[in-house]
């Protein structure tokens, strides 16, 4: 199991104000008692650097075709960091360079019979339509928009977040964030919603009300299962009985942890090795973060809690993913920290990314680390890691890509 991570060798939590280390200290331990502030500019530079490598990679080096349109591992991805680095630095040619990659994504996707926001044509439309009202653009926009309104969701697909119904959901209220409520009517949403709710409810008879499967498997985490699902269904207003299902579905989850506090990545896995955004304990505090903002009830937070522990001791992924890497373990810590005010957790996210900014270079250079199989996108590489340090600047605006609001 341990060939998965890291060992976690940093102190648990080194106060602000811890004074200074010494100068043969290493480069990681010397980032640790830097001032927050201090870290985020060195963090801001890498930012700036890692997103120019991305751009080159992904989108000149390609003589700007487009290949893979998708946010997960294509140019959607490019593009979506590029507009994190607009809302961060308000570079204006980030934004330009961002509509152009999304134009070419819009090209390329028009075929797709995927709808989610990750992987399939809505992500392309929404982003499309958010940067463009952004850059002022309403013919621009209107194109965008109008494209979303046409997308049609096939009778048979499934329910998970990469590929499903609430992928397609989220990027509803995405758009609704971005460009205001009611950009996606309120009955549009509350039809898919109901069909979730009613197939989950029909799949769940039994201890668990709420069961969802995807290729024959009822998976529990941020990817394709429960965690996923009931992070974007809690957007949405839900009456008292679908509240309560909710509730019951992460409370059947929190009672089936492993001992080691980790959660298993499908119903009935015995298998405690994946601390993954996808699968595990990371998107699954999450969620269990989202769900104590949205109910206030204290048994979440302290599941939150407990789970982030498991991200904190197994989390230093041997990948940089947001995904399945350290980017995407980090952005734990920022929830964390914004629900609880708790200094612990603002400094474990500067640990993971001070781990990230000191080490990752070499560690992949010694075929110690992996970058992905595409090691430039936003879900699987470098792109990732580039929109988490952008992050880091803003902690109270940091949200993990395509999943968090």
């Amino acid at each position: 199991m341990a060939d998965r991570f890291f060992p976690n060798e940093m102190p648990d939590y080194i106060p602000e104000t811890s004074g200074i280390i010494s100068e043969t200290a290493d480069g990681l331990t010397k980032l640790l008692h830097l001032p927050f502030k201090s870290v985020c500019e060195l963090l801001k530079n890498s930012a700036l650097d890692l997103k120019d490598a991305v751009v080159r990679e992904t989108w000149i080096n390609s003589e700007k075709r487009v290949q893979d349109y998708t946010l997960y591992t294509g140019a959607l991805g490019t593009a979506f960091l590029l507009f994190k680095a607009y809302q961060v630095i308000s570079d204006k040619h980030d934004l330009a360079l961002s509509s152009q990659i999304i134009k070419a994504c819009d090209s390329a996707s028009r075929a797709s019979k995927n709808v989610t926001f990750i992987c399939g044509r809505s992500g392309v439309c929404a982003l499309g339509a958010v940067v463009a009202k952004q850059a002022g653009d309403e013919h621009l926009f209107s194109h965008y928009l109008s494209e979303f309104n046409q997308i049609r969701l096939p009778s048979d697909l499934p329910y998970e977040l990469l590929y499903g119904k609430v992928g397609f959901l989220w990027s509803c209220s995405f758009l609704n964030k971005h460009i205001g409520e009611g950009t996606v009517s309120n009955s549009t949403m509350r039809e898919i919603f109901a069909d979730i709710i009613k197939a989950g409810r029909n799949s769940g008879k039994g201890r668990c009300p709420l069961m969802y499967e995807w290729h024959g498997k009822k998976y529990w985490g941020a990817a394709h299962g429960l965690a996923g699902i009931l992070h974007v269904l809690m957007d949405m207003q839900m009456t008292t009985d679908e509240q309560e299902d909710v509730k019951s579905v992460l409370r059947y989850m929190i009672k089936g942890r492993f001992p080691s506090g980790n959660y298993p990545s499908s119903e009935g896995s015995e298998s405690d090795r994946l601390v993954h955004w996808c699968h595990g304990a990371p998107g699954i505090t999450l969620t269990l973060a989202k769900a104590y903002q949205v109910f206030g009830n204290k048994e979440f937070l302290q599941a939150a809690v407990d789970a982030g522990e498991v991200v904190w001791n197994r989390g230093l992924l041997k990948r940089v993913g947001i995904c399945h890497g350290i980017s995407g373990n980090t952005y734990v810590f920022l929830a964390l920290y914004r629900i609880t005010g708790d200094a612990k957790y603002l400094y474990r996210a500067k640990a993971f990314a001070s781990f990230l900014l000191d080490k990752s270079q070499r560690l992949i250079a010694e075929g110690f680390m992996h970058c992905g199989d595409r090691p430039y996108s936003l879900f699987e590489g470098l792109g990732g890691t580039a929109h988490l340090f952008f992050d880091m600047i803003e902690t109270a605006e940091a949200r993990f890509p395509a999943y968090e609001l």
